[in-house]
């Protein structure tokens, strides 16, 4: 049978790509951008936080603004635009990974410690989900503030009511999403402002590819949260989320929705390396359904602090140098600002700590499922964790010794258990992967057909067929005939 293929796309860069994440898109044209996936990250210490928004808009840039809330007017130095490839960079070094290692020839009295070491390899490439916006009423709304920040122009606003934000944007040429004003009434109420982006398309034309930043804010609050609810109303189906976290003490948790680690340190079986996207899409996706579709997974946590030269088991990709970190807002990084007084009101002391704390979390959501903005917190958790995945390759060369035979056996037993974990990750029987695994076993595998995965899915169909309804009535009724005939013949 034909696999189907869900593959969580590769994050790639280009012009159509929009950062955003707690906002949602409104547009002059006929209202119909929409916002499917998005990156974050998060740096939060006391109640100072930074954010930098990513997100993949697609759609005219000259029609476009987005409007994310926010809980104080922000200053012009409160705001800025990043590199992006800071996101490809996190991204990579925190992604759910691949494994390989090798077996030894047990006919053999050595191995080679090269092959033996694991190694990475094709890392998976993910992407997220989130959109948002918002706008207002001429006669009540009111523009806080206005700059020009690299190649976007950014208005502060405040409103009195979701129909008068509403009207504003209908006046100034814009279409609201259809599901938007109802959202709009809490964060007004509780008197949030409304950071509002347009592209300057002069200065956008200045950049060198005329790829679009990132954007960074800044502020002090007590809440520690980012609010979806917004994004819903340009969802085109459900949305991925990706948060890197960073902090001083430990891992972040949602404190309104259920954590959970996604399945890891599982043994799976070779054929999977070919198509690892589509195996972790299918993963993923089996995953978030079992955990009712309203839950914040765990992909990776580990100490990155620049002096921790241990950041992961195995690594894919090279860590997030101390640049990296200072530009994605780890401001700690550069020591103590004695002239910022916006933490006086923290209830810790800045201690000069220069630990850095990296947590990735994946969240994939929808209005069903997740009604409330998400909420969080620092833990002093420091466990590391990485979603991992084992492949293992089996030895080679001359097995005839009594060793090899025996090895050849379990190898056969280890490879039916990596089908089974593989049928359990995947939501998919075993059927599913046969074409896979015999493309596999063409190319690379040895001819030793018993240990061959396609032999072992093939025995184990029939295996089942064996076990079918059918075969237990065909079972049932030759025994019945047989007690009839017993009977007849007066031996029962």
């Amino acid at each position: 049978m034909k696999m189907k293929k869900l593959i969580l796309g590769a994050v790639v860069i280009s012009s159509l790509l929009l950062m955003s994440f707690c906002g949602f898109y409104v547009s002059k044209a006929d209202g119909t951008l929409k916002n499917k996936t998005s990156q974050v990250i998060l740096v939060r210490d006391g109640n100072k936080n930074v954010i930098t928004m990513y997100n993949d808009f697609k759609g005219d840039t000259k029609d476009f603004a987005m409007v994310v809330p926010v809980p104080v007017v922000l200053k012009k130095e409160d705001v800025k635009v990043v590199d992006q490839g800071v996101f490809q960079r996190l991204n990579d070094y925190s992604a759910p990974r691949l494994v390989e290692y090798w077996d030894q020839n047990p006919c053999q009295g050595y191995y080679n410690e090269d092959k033996m070491a694991p190694m990475a390899n094709k890392s998976l490439s993910e992407v997220v989900v989130s959109g948002y916006g918002n706008v207002r009423k001429k006669e009540t709304v009111k523009i806080e503030a206005q700059y020009l920040i690299g190649e976007y122009d950014i208005l502060i606003l405040s409103a009195k009511g979701s129909s008068g934000f509403k009207t504003w944007l209908n006046e100034n040429g814009y279409k609201i999403p259809a599901n938007a004003e109802e959202v709009l009434d809490p964060y007004i109420k509780s008197n949030l402002k409304f950071f509002v982006v347009k592209v300057n398309e002069k200065e956008k034309a200045k950049l060198a590819n005329n790829f679009l930043r990132p954007i960074q804010i800044k502020f002090t609050s007590p809440k520690f949260m980012l609010p979806i609810r917004l994004g819903m109303a340009n969802a085109d189906g459900d949305q991925d989320l990706i948060v890197y976290a960073f902090t001083r003490k430990g891992r972040i948790e949602c404190t309104n929705y259920r954590n959970a680690n996604i399945a890891t340190d599982k043994n799976i079986p070779l054929f999977v390396q070919k198509n690892f996207n589509a195996f972790y899409g299918n993963l993923f996706t089996t995953q978030w359904k079992k955990e009712d579709k309203n839950v914040a997974f765990l992909e990776y946590a580990w100490d990155v602090s620049p002096q921790n030269y241990y950041h992961c088991d195995p690594c894919i990709a090279t860590a997030p140098s101390a640049q990296d970190l200072v530009q994605s807002g780890v401001w700690w990084l550069n020591g103590k600002d004695w002239s910022d007084y916006s933490d006086v009101d923290d209830e810790e002391y800045d201690n000069g700590s220069k630990n850095v704390h990296f947590t990735r979390l994946h969240f994939r959501y929808n209005r069903n499922s997740f009604a409330q903005d998400l909420m969080f917190q620092v833990t002093p958790n420091t466990e590391t964790f990485q979603a991992r995945y084992v492949i293992t390759h089996p030895a080679q060369g001359d097995m005839s010794c009594d060793a090899g035979k025996k090895y050849l056996k379990e190898l056969r037993e280890r490879r039916k258990k990596e089908l089974k974990e593989l049928a359990v990750l995947t939501g998919k029987d075993m059927n599913t992967w046969q074409e896979d695994a015999m493309a596999f076993a063409d190319e690379d595998e040895q001819k030793n057909e018993a240990t061959q995965y396609a032999t072992i899915i093939d025995s184990a169909s029939k295996e089942e067929e064996n076990h079918s309804p059918i075969g237990i009535l065909s079972l049932t009724a030759l025994m019945l005939g047989g007690a009839g005939l017993m009977r007849y013949k007066g031996m029962i």
